[in-house]
Parts: structure tokens; C-alpha cells; sequence
């Protein structure tokens, strides 16, 4: 069983930044973050959730939505257990509660779908002002 912590959310005025960190942790002895892919996902009131930015378990690939490149950038540090979100230049309509999901990955890809992922966070609320 894998758990997943999202912090660095808040109330930022538009055009500031912010990140947002996902901390996995396991009881399982052999546990890593190295191998699982990483997808972050929002989801604001009264819309559905959708795809942010995704890495993979290496972090070699990694993909974003189109409303979010050039100004999110996503990292992760495997020895820290921890993925980042970058988020810059935020916009009013990036407010959501953001959430990052794992995926077991066998593969060098990071999935788009949240369907795909295997365990996901409670998440952290990001709230721009205009």
C-alpha cells in the first residue's frame, strides 16, 4: 500500500506561483518512488478532474496538459520519495484542488488517464485570485 501527501497549496494572487510537493510513503520494505510513474490531476467545483502533468518513473519523460505548458514544470526526486509541481504565472482559472496519483509502471511512459493509476492522494487545494 502506497500513500501519497500533497502540500504546498494556498491562495495566491494571479500571475504568482506556487509548489506543490507529493510525498509517497510505504510500510512495504522494498518500497521506491522509482518505480511508479507520477500524474498530477485538479479538479475545480462543478467540473470534472482532469490531466495536469505527468512523470515517468526515471523522470526522462514527463507531458503536460496544453493549458498548463510553459508555465508548470514537473520534477521529482526519487531518493527524497517526492515529486514537484511547478506551478508559475498562475491564472484564475487554475484554481482546483490539485492531486497526485501513482502508477507501477513498466514502462518508460507516464499514463494521461487518472483510471490508470493505482493510488492517489487527498489532495491540496490552489486558489488564484484575479
Amino acid at each position: 500500500q502506497l500513500q501519497l501527501v500533497e502540500s504546498g497549496g494556498g491562495l495566491v494572487q494571479s500571475g504568482g506561483s506556487l509548489r506543490l510537493s507529493c510525498a509517497a510513503s510505504s510500510q512495504a520494505s522494498e518500497f521506491t518512488l522509482g518505480d511508479y510513474a507520477i500524474g498530477w490531476f485538479r479538479q475545480a467545483p462543478g467540473k470534472e478532474r482532469e490531466g495536469v502533468s505527468c512523470i515517468s518513473k526515471s523522470g526522462s519523460y514527463s507531458s503536460y496538459d496544453d493549458s498548463v505548458k510553459g508555465r508548470f514544470t514537473i520534477n521529482r526526486d526519487n531518493a527524497k520519495n517526492t515529486v514537484y509541481l511547478q506551478m508559475n504565472t498562475l491564472k484564475p482559472e487554475d484554481t482546483a484542488v490539485y492531486f497526485c496519483a501513482a502508477h507501477l509502471a513498466m514502462s518508460t511512459y507516464c499514463p494521461q488517464s487518472v483510471e490508470l493509476y493505482d493510488y492517489l492522494g487527498q489532495g491540496t487545494q490552489v486558489t488564484v485570485s484575479s
